[in-house]
């Protein structure tokens, strides 16, 4: 399927909504990490207009102060729309975690859903990662979506469901990006732990592992024809995903179309595992 959008930068494709709706989720509680911008913003948006109400939480309490505003002027007219309430959070804290958990049952009065969202995108050759980078990286991306986690499970009924962000990363390396892979192959170990786990408390855990999306994270291969060439010859498809195409399957995972599913990685991302 060709956009305009497409021919003016090949391998591109729009952020149309999809028509994927789960009534099931109407009237539900989330709580999204690293939800002031990117992917994070686009799942609290996506959970709000589908009458989920949701806490956003970021450690830049401006970025998300913003994003929760603009969530609701997006969805103004939309009947039924759940709200997002901005917090503050550092997802390496175990206790701020615990916090917004309380948050969100303050709030709402209940949490049924939890994005671990929040991860940061480092940069290394293997033979140059300082010590500071390997901490950064394990503690936010790992850490904070076991912190998450526990937190979640602390004010969660049976039928919660948590969903993980992991990568394509964890699957196949990446070069330049050791420590970053490193840490999604941790997050996707520790899903299927906390899957088997969690199971006995009737929480589902599972994980998305993205590849190529057209965000900000990957603004560096798109301003780069002859990295946007590269990636694009190791995706089967042939083109950079849309966020909207890791929205769909975020709502699957958290709805009850999913609630014999846990304990999995679904890769979304063009194939590119494969190659």
């Amino acid at each position: 399927m060709s956009t305009t959008r497409e021919h003016e930068h090949p391998g591109r494709v729009d952020g149309t909504l999809m028509a994927v709706d789960h009534p099931d989720l109407r009237g539900k509680v989330a709580v999204v990490t690293g939800a002031g911008k990117g992917m994070g913003a686009r799942f609290s948006a996506a959970l709000a207009r589908r009458g989920v109400n949701v806490v956003g939480a970021d450690i830049d309490t401006t970025l998300m102060s913003e994003s929760a505003t603009a969530v609701g002027l997006e969805h103004s007219d939309v009947e039924g729309a759940g709200v997002v309430v901005g917090a503050p959070v550092d997802v390496r804290d175990r206790d701020a975690q615990q916090k917004l958990a309380e948050t969100a049952v303050r709030e709402f009065g209940k949490v049924d859903l939890w994005i671990n969202n929040a991860g940061i995108f480092p940069e290394a050759a293997a033979t140059d990662i300082p010590v500071s980078q390997v901490q950064a990286t394990l503690s936010i991306n790992v850490e904070g979506v076991l912190y998450g986690a526990q937190a979640a499970a602390s004010v969660m009924a049976p039928g919660g469901s948590i969903v993980n962000m992991a990568s394509v990363a964890a699957l196949r390396v990446r070069r330049g990006r050791a420590a970053y892979c490193s840490s999604k192959a941790a997050v996707a170990h520790l899903t299927e732990c906390l899957a088997v786990e969690f199971g006995d408390l009737g929480i589902r855990v599972n994980a998305i592992a993205p590849g190529f999306v057209d965000t900000e994270m990957t603004r560096w291969v798109q301003d780069d024809p002859q990295a946007l060439e590269a990636a694009l010859g190791n995706i089967p498809l042939h083109r950079l995903g849309s966020p909207e195409e890791i929205v769909g399957p975020m709502l699957f995972l958290l709805s009850d179309s999913a609630r014999y599913v846990t304990g999995t990685v679904l890769s979304v991302d063009g194939g590119s595992r494969h190659v």
